[in-house]
Protein backbone atom coordinates (compact mmCIF):
# COMPACT_ATOMS: atom_id res chain seq x y z
CA UNK A 1 0.00 0.00 0.00
CA UNK A 2 2.79 2.41 0.89
CA UNK A 3 5.12 1.58 -2.00
CA UNK A 4 2.38 1.63 -4.66
CA UNK A 5 1.00 4.95 -3.45
CA UNK A 6 -2.49 3.57 -2.79
CA UNK A 7 -2.01 5.09 0.66
CA UNK A 8 -1.09 8.74 -0.01
CA UNK A 9 2.12 9.95 1.61
CA UNK A 10 0.29 12.66 3.58
CA UNK A 11 -2.07 10.10 5.10
CA UNK A 12 0.83 7.75 5.77
CA UNK A 13 2.70 10.53 7.58
CA UNK A 14 -0.33 11.39 9.70
CA UNK A 15 -0.79 7.70 10.52
CA UNK A 16 2.84 7.42 11.60
CA UNK A 17 2.58 10.44 13.90
CA UNK A 18 -0.55 9.00 15.50
CA UNK A 19 0.60 5.41 15.95
CA UNK A 20 4.32 5.78 16.79
CA UNK A 21 3.67 6.75 20.45
CA UNK A 22 1.12 3.93 20.74
CA UNK A 23 3.46 1.25 19.41
CA UNK A 24 6.33 2.72 21.44
CA UNK A 25 4.28 2.30 24.60
CA UNK A 26 3.50 -1.32 23.69
CA UNK A 27 7.22 -2.09 23.33
CA UNK A 28 8.18 -0.33 26.56
CA UNK A 29 5.45 -1.81 28.76
CA UNK A 30 6.11 -5.31 27.40
CA UNK A 31 9.79 -5.03 28.30
CA UNK A 32 8.90 -3.79 31.79
CA UNK A 33 6.44 -6.65 32.36
CA UNK A 34 8.76 -9.37 31.01
CA UNK A 35 11.72 -8.22 33.09
CA UNK A 36 9.54 -7.83 36.19
CA UNK A 37 8.53 -11.45 35.73
CA UNK A 38 12.17 -12.52 35.37
CA UNK A 39 12.93 -10.63 38.58
CA UNK A 40 10.34 -12.77 40.38
CA UNK A 41 7.85 -9.99 41.10
CA UNK A 42 4.77 -11.89 39.91
CA UNK A 43 5.83 -15.21 41.47
CA UNK A 44 6.43 -13.65 44.88
CA UNK A 45 3.15 -11.77 44.64
CA UNK A 46 1.29 -15.00 43.85
CA UNK A 47 2.88 -16.71 46.86
CA UNK A 48 1.88 -13.82 49.08
CA UNK A 49 -1.68 -14.04 47.77
CA UNK A 50 -1.78 -17.74 48.67
CA UNK A 51 -0.68 -16.97 52.22
CA UNK A 52 -3.08 -14.06 52.58
CA UNK A 53 -5.90 -16.42 51.58
CA UNK A 54 -5.30 -18.37 54.84
CA UNK A 55 -6.45 -21.62 53.30
CA UNK A 56 -9.78 -20.30 51.96
CA UNK A 57 -10.09 -20.61 48.20
CA UNK A 58 -12.65 -17.81 47.98
CA UNK A 59 -10.20 -15.37 49.61
CA UNK A 60 -7.50 -16.47 47.17
CA UNK A 61 -10.02 -16.07 44.34
CA UNK A 62 -10.69 -12.46 45.34
CA UNK A 63 -6.95 -11.77 45.43
CA UNK A 64 -6.40 -13.30 41.98
CA UNK A 65 -9.25 -11.23 40.55
CA UNK A 66 -7.70 -8.09 42.05
CA UNK A 67 -4.29 -9.01 40.59
CA UNK A 68 -5.76 -9.58 37.12
CA UNK A 69 -7.65 -6.28 37.23
CA UNK A 70 -4.66 -4.22 38.43
CA UNK A 71 -2.35 -5.89 35.90
CA UNK A 72 -4.78 -5.21 33.05
CA UNK A 73 -5.58 -1.63 34.03
CA UNK A 74 -1.99 -0.49 34.47
CA UNK A 75 0.12 -2.91 32.39
CA UNK A 76 -2.35 -3.74 29.56
CA UNK A 77 -4.41 -6.81 28.72
CA UNK A 78 -1.55 -8.64 27.02
CA UNK A 79 0.50 -8.56 30.23
CA UNK A 80 -2.35 -10.27 32.07
CA UNK A 81 -2.81 -12.86 29.33
CA UNK A 82 0.88 -13.66 28.94
CA UNK A 83 2.39 -13.21 32.39
CA UNK A 84 -0.33 -13.30 35.06
CA UNK A 85 -2.07 -16.34 33.55
CA UNK A 86 0.76 -18.85 34.14
CA UNK A 87 1.35 -17.43 37.62
CA UNK A 88 -2.21 -18.00 38.81
CA UNK A 89 -2.58 -21.33 36.99
CA UNK A 90 0.57 -22.74 38.61
CA UNK A 91 -0.59 -21.28 41.94
CA UNK A 92 -3.93 -23.10 41.68
CA UNK A 93 -2.23 -26.35 40.67
CA UNK A 94 0.25 -26.10 43.55
CA UNK A 95 -2.53 -25.95 46.16
CA UNK A 96 -4.59 -28.73 44.57
CA UNK A 97 -7.41 -26.55 43.21
CA UNK A 98 -8.89 -26.71 39.69
CA UNK A 99 -7.10 -24.04 37.64
CA UNK A 100 -9.98 -23.60 35.16
CA UNK A 101 -11.86 -20.74 36.90
CA UNK A 102 -8.57 -18.93 37.53
CA UNK A 103 -7.52 -19.34 33.88
CA UNK A 104 -10.89 -18.10 32.61
CA UNK A 105 -10.79 -15.15 35.01
CA UNK A 106 -7.47 -13.97 33.59
CA UNK A 107 -8.56 -14.09 29.94
CA UNK A 108 -11.99 -12.55 30.54
CA UNK A 109 -10.71 -9.81 32.83
CA UNK A 110 -7.78 -9.15 30.50
CA UNK A 111 -10.40 -8.02 28.00
CA UNK A 112 -13.20 -6.61 30.14
CA UNK A 113 -11.01 -4.69 32.60
CA UNK A 114 -9.06 -3.14 29.71
CA UNK A 115 -11.57 -0.30 29.33
CA UNK A 116 -10.37 1.57 32.40
CA UNK A 117 -7.43 3.73 31.28
CA UNK A 118 -5.77 4.68 27.98
CA UNK A 119 -2.83 2.40 28.82
CA UNK A 120 -5.03 -0.64 29.39
CA UNK A 121 -5.62 -1.44 25.71
CA UNK A 122 -4.22 -0.43 22.34
CA UNK A 123 -7.71 0.60 21.23
CA UNK A 124 -7.92 2.99 24.19
CA UNK A 125 -4.64 4.65 23.23
CA UNK A 126 -6.02 5.28 19.76
CA UNK A 127 -9.26 6.76 21.11
CA UNK A 128 -7.82 8.71 24.06
CA UNK A 129 -6.81 11.92 22.21
CA UNK A 130 -10.39 12.40 21.00
CA UNK A 131 -11.93 11.58 24.38
CA UNK A 132 -9.92 13.97 26.53
CA UNK A 133 -6.62 15.72 27.10
CA UNK A 134 -5.69 13.64 30.16
CA UNK A 135 -6.48 10.21 31.66
CA UNK A 136 -9.01 11.79 34.06
CA UNK A 137 -11.31 12.69 31.16
CA UNK A 138 -11.09 9.12 29.88
CA UNK A 139 -11.72 7.67 33.35
CA UNK A 140 -14.76 9.90 33.87
CA UNK A 141 -16.53 7.94 31.12
CA UNK A 142 -14.88 4.54 31.55
CA UNK A 143 -15.06 3.85 35.31
CA UNK A 144 -18.68 2.68 35.47
CA UNK A 145 -18.59 0.42 32.35
CA UNK A 146 -15.28 -1.01 33.58
CA UNK A 147 -16.87 -1.87 36.92
CA UNK A 148 -19.61 -3.72 35.04
CA UNK A 149 -16.94 -5.44 32.95
CA UNK A 150 -15.31 -6.78 36.10
CA UNK A 151 -18.36 -7.68 38.18
CA UNK A 152 -20.44 -9.63 35.65
CA UNK A 153 -17.72 -12.09 34.48
CA UNK A 154 -16.53 -12.62 38.07
CA UNK A 155 -20.10 -13.18 39.30
CA UNK A 156 -20.77 -15.76 36.55
CA UNK A 157 -17.51 -17.61 37.24
CA UNK A 158 -18.16 -17.60 41.00
CA UNK A 159 -21.62 -19.11 40.59
CA UNK A 160 -20.60 -21.71 38.01
CA UNK A 161 -17.46 -22.81 39.94
CA UNK A 162 -18.86 -22.34 43.46
CA UNK A 163 -17.92 -25.87 44.58
CA UNK A 164 -14.29 -25.21 43.78
CA UNK A 165 -14.16 -21.63 45.01
CA UNK A 166 -15.77 -22.22 48.40
CA UNK A 167 -13.37 -24.96 49.41
CA UNK A 168 -10.12 -24.99 51.38
CA UNK A 169 -6.41 -25.53 50.66
CA UNK A 170 -3.15 -26.01 52.53
CA UNK A 171 -1.15 -22.79 52.78
CA UNK A 172 2.23 -23.16 50.98
CA UNK A 173 5.56 -22.15 52.46
CA UNK A 174 6.75 -18.67 51.43
CA UNK A 175 9.37 -18.38 48.71
CA UNK A 176 12.12 -15.83 48.26
CA UNK A 177 13.46 -14.19 45.07
CA UNK A 178 16.78 -15.51 43.79
CA UNK A 179 18.21 -12.00 43.43
CA UNK A 180 16.91 -9.49 45.99
CA UNK A 181 18.54 -6.53 44.25
CA UNK A 182 16.76 -7.33 41.00
CA UNK A 183 13.51 -8.02 42.80
CA UNK A 184 13.40 -4.81 44.82
CA UNK A 185 14.71 -2.78 41.89
CA UNK A 186 11.88 -4.06 39.69
CA UNK A 187 9.36 -3.42 42.47
CA UNK A 188 10.65 0.14 42.80
CA UNK A 189 10.29 0.77 39.06
CA UNK A 190 6.70 -0.52 39.10
CA UNK A 191 5.78 1.49 42.19
CA UNK A 192 6.92 4.69 40.47
CA UNK A 193 5.53 3.79 37.04
CA UNK A 194 1.96 2.74 37.85
CA UNK A 195 0.70 6.06 39.24
CA UNK A 196 2.45 7.95 36.43
CA UNK A 197 0.45 5.96 33.88
CA UNK A 198 -2.77 7.32 35.40
CA UNK A 199 -1.53 10.93 35.58
CA UNK A 200 0.42 11.37 32.34
CA UNK A 201 -1.06 12.11 28.93
CA UNK A 202 1.97 10.89 26.95
CA UNK A 203 2.21 7.49 28.64
CA UNK A 204 4.98 6.32 26.35
CA UNK A 205 7.42 8.65 28.13
CA UNK A 206 7.28 7.16 31.67
CA UNK A 207 6.96 3.66 30.19
CA UNK A 208 10.12 4.19 28.13
CA UNK A 209 12.03 5.54 31.12
CA UNK A 210 10.89 2.53 33.17
CA UNK A 211 11.95 0.12 30.40
CA UNK A 212 15.39 1.73 30.14
CA UNK A 213 15.78 1.57 33.93
CA UNK A 214 14.94 -2.14 33.91
CA UNK A 215 17.33 -2.80 31.04
CA UNK A 216 20.17 -1.09 32.90
CA UNK A 217 19.36 -3.03 36.08
CA UNK A 218 19.38 -6.36 34.26
CA UNK A 219 22.50 -5.45 32.28
CA UNK A 220 24.31 -5.20 35.62
CA UNK A 221 22.70 -8.13 37.47
CA UNK A 222 21.48 -10.66 34.87
CA UNK A 223 22.68 -9.78 31.38
CA UNK A 224 21.87 -13.14 29.77
CA UNK A 225 18.14 -12.40 30.14
CA UNK A 226 18.37 -9.44 27.75
CA UNK A 227 17.38 -10.56 24.26
CA UNK A 228 15.65 -9.26 21.15
CA UNK A 229 12.71 -11.51 22.01
CA UNK A 230 11.72 -9.06 24.74
CA UNK A 231 10.26 -6.89 21.98
CA UNK A 232 6.83 -8.20 20.87
CA UNK A 233 7.70 -8.31 17.18
CA UNK A 234 4.66 -10.32 16.06
CA UNK A 235 2.21 -8.05 17.87
CA UNK A 236 3.94 -4.97 16.45
CA UNK A 237 3.86 -6.37 12.92
CA UNK A 238 0.19 -7.29 13.18
CA UNK A 239 -0.79 -3.90 14.64
CA UNK A 240 1.23 -1.92 12.07
CA UNK A 241 -0.19 -3.91 9.16
CA UNK A 242 -3.75 -3.41 10.41
CA UNK A 243 -3.13 0.31 10.86
CA UNK A 244 -1.92 0.65 7.26
CA UNK A 245 -4.71 -1.45 5.74
CA UNK A 246 -7.54 0.33 7.55
CA UNK A 247 -6.02 3.80 6.95
CA UNK A 248 -5.75 2.95 3.25
CA UNK A 249 -9.44 2.03 3.19
CA UNK A 250 -10.33 5.30 4.92
CA UNK A 251 -8.09 7.38 2.61
CA UNK A 252 -9.75 5.92 -0.48
CA UNK A 253 -13.29 6.44 0.79
CA UNK A 254 -14.09 2.74 1.10
CA UNK A 255 -15.43 3.17 4.63
CA UNK A 256 -17.23 6.48 4.18
CA UNK A 257 -20.63 4.76 4.35
CA UNK A 258 -20.07 4.15 8.07
CA UNK A 259 -20.65 7.81 8.89
CA UNK A 260 -24.07 7.55 7.23
CA UNK A 261 -25.21 4.56 9.30
CA UNK A 262 -23.82 5.86 12.60
CA UNK A 263 -26.48 6.26 15.33
CA UNK A 264 -27.31 9.82 16.35
CA UNK A 265 -27.23 11.14 19.91
CA UNK A 266 -26.40 9.57 23.25
CA UNK A 267 -29.66 7.74 23.84
CA UNK A 268 -29.66 4.25 25.25
CA UNK A 269 -30.61 2.76 21.88
CA UNK A 270 -27.84 4.56 20.00
CA UNK A 271 -25.14 3.58 22.49
CA UNK A 272 -26.36 -0.02 22.61
CA UNK A 273 -26.30 -0.18 18.81
CA UNK A 274 -22.74 1.14 18.61
CA UNK A 275 -21.48 -1.17 21.37
CA UNK A 276 -23.20 -4.21 19.84
CA UNK A 277 -21.78 -3.39 16.40
CA UNK A 278 -18.30 -3.08 17.88
CA UNK A 279 -18.62 -6.40 19.71
CA UNK A 280 -19.88 -8.20 16.60
CA UNK A 281 -17.10 -6.74 14.45
CA UNK A 282 -14.44 -7.62 17.03
CA UNK A 283 -15.56 -11.24 17.17
CA UNK A 284 -15.68 -11.31 13.39
CA UNK A 285 -12.32 -9.80 12.45
CA UNK A 286 -10.41 -8.96 15.71
CA UNK A 287 -10.94 -6.00 18.02
CA UNK A 288 -8.17 -3.75 16.68
CA UNK A 289 -9.33 -3.54 13.04
CA UNK A 290 -12.92 -3.46 14.32
CA UNK A 291 -12.16 -0.26 16.23
CA UNK A 292 -10.26 1.30 13.33
CA UNK A 293 -13.04 0.50 10.86
CA UNK A 294 -15.85 1.80 13.08
CA UNK A 295 -14.04 4.84 14.49
CA UNK A 296 -15.61 7.26 11.94
CA UNK A 297 -19.06 6.17 13.15
CA UNK A 298 -18.28 7.47 16.64
CA UNK A 299 -18.20 11.23 16.36
CA UNK A 300 -17.76 12.32 20.00
CA UNK A 301 -16.25 11.06 23.30
CA UNK A 302 -19.40 9.30 24.53
CA UNK A 303 -19.89 7.49 21.23
CA UNK A 304 -16.20 6.52 21.21
CA UNK A 305 -16.57 5.05 24.69
CA UNK A 306 -19.59 3.04 23.53
CA UNK A 307 -17.50 1.70 20.66
CA UNK A 308 -14.70 0.83 23.08
CA UNK A 309 -17.20 -1.06 25.22
CA UNK A 310 -18.00 -3.21 22.20
CA UNK A 311 -14.44 -3.86 21.05
CA UNK A 312 -12.94 -4.27 24.56
CA UNK A 313 -15.66 -6.05 26.54
CA UNK A 314 -17.16 -7.92 23.60
CA UNK A 315 -14.32 -10.03 22.13
CA UNK A 316 -14.82 -13.01 24.46
CA UNK A 317 -16.37 -15.38 21.95
CA UNK A 318 -14.17 -16.25 18.96
CA UNK A 319 -10.51 -17.22 19.50
CA UNK A 320 -9.26 -14.52 17.11
CA UNK A 321 -11.37 -11.68 18.54
CA UNK A 322 -8.47 -10.55 20.73
CA UNK A 323 -4.75 -11.21 20.45
CA UNK A 324 -4.74 -11.61 24.25
CA UNK A 325 -7.04 -14.65 23.94
CA UNK A 326 -4.69 -16.43 21.54
CA UNK A 327 -1.69 -15.66 23.76
CA UNK A 328 -3.63 -16.90 26.80
CA UNK A 329 -4.62 -20.17 25.14
CA UNK A 330 -1.02 -20.89 24.17
CA UNK A 331 0.06 -20.43 27.80
CA UNK A 332 -2.64 -22.58 29.44
CA UNK A 333 -2.13 -25.45 26.98
CA UNK A 334 1.59 -25.44 27.82
CA UNK A 335 0.60 -25.75 31.50
CA UNK A 336 -1.69 -28.73 30.92
CA UNK A 337 -5.03 -26.91 31.16
CA UNK A 338 -7.46 -27.79 28.38
CA UNK A 339 -10.73 -26.18 27.34
CA UNK A 340 -12.35 -26.82 23.96
CA UNK A 341 -13.00 -23.86 21.71
CA UNK A 342 -16.74 -24.68 21.35
CA UNK A 343 -17.12 -24.63 25.14
CA UNK A 344 -15.05 -21.46 25.38
CA UNK A 345 -17.18 -19.76 22.75
CA UNK A 346 -20.44 -20.84 24.40
CA UNK A 347 -19.42 -19.39 27.74
CA UNK A 348 -18.10 -16.33 25.92
CA UNK A 349 -21.59 -15.64 24.60
CA UNK A 350 -23.06 -16.10 28.08
CA UNK A 351 -20.63 -13.52 29.49
CA UNK A 352 -20.19 -11.06 26.61
CA UNK A 353 -23.86 -10.35 25.84
CA UNK A 354 -24.96 -9.14 29.30
CA UNK A 355 -21.61 -7.46 29.97
CA UNK A 356 -21.69 -5.32 26.82
CA UNK A 357 -25.39 -4.53 27.19
CA UNK A 358 -25.22 -3.50 30.85
CA UNK A 359 -21.99 -1.53 30.32
CA UNK A 360 -23.64 0.45 27.50
CA UNK A 361 -26.65 1.16 29.70
CA UNK A 362 -24.39 2.33 32.52
CA UNK A 363 -22.48 4.58 30.10
CA UNK A 364 -25.77 6.18 29.06
CA UNK A 365 -26.49 6.95 32.74
CA UNK A 366 -23.00 8.31 33.43
CA UNK A 367 -22.95 10.45 30.29
CA UNK A 368 -26.37 11.89 31.09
Amino acid sequence: MLVSGILPSADAGALGLRTAPVLGFVVAITIVAELARDAGVFDVLAQRLARWGRGRVVALWASVVALAVVSTVFLSLDTTAVIVTPVVVVLAQSIGVSPLPFALATVWLANTASLALPVSNLTNLLAAPAIGADPAAFLALSWAPTLVGVLIPVAILTVVHRRTLFGAYRVPQPGTPSDRVLFWGAVGVLVVLLPLLTLTHDVWIPATVAALSMLVLFAVRRRHVLRLGLVPWQALGLAAALFVLVETAHANGILDFLTDVAPDGHGVGALLQLAATGAAAANGVNNLPAYLILEPAAGDPVALMALLIGVNLGPLITPWASLATLLWHHRIVALGVTISWPRFMLWGVVVAVPTVAVAALVLALVAG
